[in-house]
């Protein structure tokens, strides 16, 4: 027999009921929704002596958790599939976190040789310098090519399921079995697949970072990093990076992000029904040089993204026949899509990036080539978006 839907037990809901009340707290006649508790301190009991000063399991003082981070990190845990969750001020202090509880001197790391620029310079740069850390960059598409690179002192592997900026998609369950026959976690960069589109959890990745900045939040208004996976593997993460480091997200953006991820199964059917539509009219366009997107058939992962996933995202990869100046010319003609940094809101957007930097040795050659613009699929009418793309082709080539 089917369990009767509880929104006070989330496990008995759909995704799209759990995104409107997990982690949500009502009481009698108050607030139906979690209120903005702006406290740094919070009351306690006639007798604290039993209370733990770091304890982060009830508010007690905003760094360990408050009413808003316990909220949030509640709705996450559900939405993943995890036992629990942690949030930060940002994504990459998330990724931070992960890093900082998990390695020591001398360990070594196993890295996609694709990732977001700050998880590059980490391992590329400061964790090598400042603490002995080293790191090798694979390509995580080939079996044996990660395999060849753990070592007995290999603690962690760390990839991310779609590629920033590549679009490069990663076989989660095939890492994650390669991660644990070497003893190693597998740390996975699920920003680009939200749930319901994908959850590595569940394909066994040990612990799952999203920066909530992009399509949890999906308003382009506040910051927020989390880390959702096992009680067990968390709770050093709370302890250490959260109470001890103490780069804690504030009340205020819990809240905004907690308000946005309400709509995030609503924002996401749009923004990837538009990708779908997006991706074939700029391949089909001569003028348009390549465009990467996991869901046509003429990405190098299509077929196991069409596995993986349950939707292809909404994240494109793409570049115009000519060099900077003509990139620049094309982004300064549209008049629908905002050039902007930062992806997942509710406005397209959308940002050239040339071909210099320490990572683009590792991009397929027509990055190398041409760059690419970065492309962040929004809410606008998919007829506007295609039409301003074009009109914006029309002016640039005239």
């Amino acid at each position: 027999m089917t369990p009767r839907p509880d929104r006070h037990e989330p496990a008995t809901l759909a995704f799209g009921t759990q995104a409107v009340h997990a982690g949500n707290e009502t009481s009698g006649t108050g607030p139906i929704r979690t209120p903005i508790v702006m406290a740094n301190s919070y009351g306690l009991p006639e007798d604290p002596s039993a209370l733990s000063w770091s304890g982060t399991d009830v508010p007690l003082y905003t760094r360990n958790s408050g009413t808003n981070q316990l909220g949030l990190q509640r709705k996450l845990a559900a939405l993943e599939g995890g036992e629990d969750a942690v949030v930060f001020a940002s994504g990459v202090a998330a990724l931070h976190a992960v890093f900082f509880t998990y390695l020591r001197t001398g360990d070594h790391i196993v890295v996609s040789d694709v990732t977001y620029e700050a998880t590059w310079r980490l391992f590329a740069e400061l964790l090598p310098a400042r603490y002995g850390i080293e790191a090798t960059f694979v390509d995580i598409t080939d079996p044996d090519a990660v395999k060849a690179a753990l070592r007995p002192n290999t603690r962690l592997v760390h990839t991310e399921t779609i590629a920033n900026p590549t679009t490069k998609v990663a076989d989660i369950a095939a890492v994650a079995e390669l991660a644990h026959d070497a003893g190693a976690l597998l740390v996975v960069d699920s920003t680009f697949t939200p749930p319901p589109l994908y959850r590595p959890l569940a394909d066994g990745a040990d612990l799952v970072v999203h920066s909530l900045t992009k399509y949890i939040n999906g308003h382009g208004d506040a910051m927020g990093g989390a880390v959702i996976g096992s009680r067990e593997l968390l709770a050093p993460v709370k302890a250490e990076a959260m109470v001890d480091v103490g780069g804690v997200i504030s009340p205020f953006n819990a809240w905004l992000i907690t308000r946005g991820s309400v709509t995030l199964p609503l924002r996401l059917r749009q923004q990837v029904t538009s990708a779908a539509r997006i991706a074939p009219m700029l391949e089909a366009d001569p003028r348009v040089a390549y465009v990467a997107y996991p869901g046509l058939p003429s990405h190098p992962q299509h077929e196991l993204a069409t596995r993986q996933f349950t939707g292809y995202g909404a994240m494109l990869a793409f570049a115009v026949d000519g060099g900077p100046d003509v990139q620049n010319r094309f982004v300064a003609n549209l008049r629908v899509i905002t050039s902007a940094v930062s992806l997942g809101h509710d406005e397209s957007l959308i940002v050239h990036v040339g071909t210099e930097g320490p990572r683009v040795a590792r991009y397929p050659e027509q990055f190398r080539r041409f760059g690419h613009l970065r492309f962040s699929v929004g809410l606008e009418d998919t007829d506007d978006l295609l039409t301003d793309l074009a009109t914006a082709l029309d002016e640039t080539f005239g």
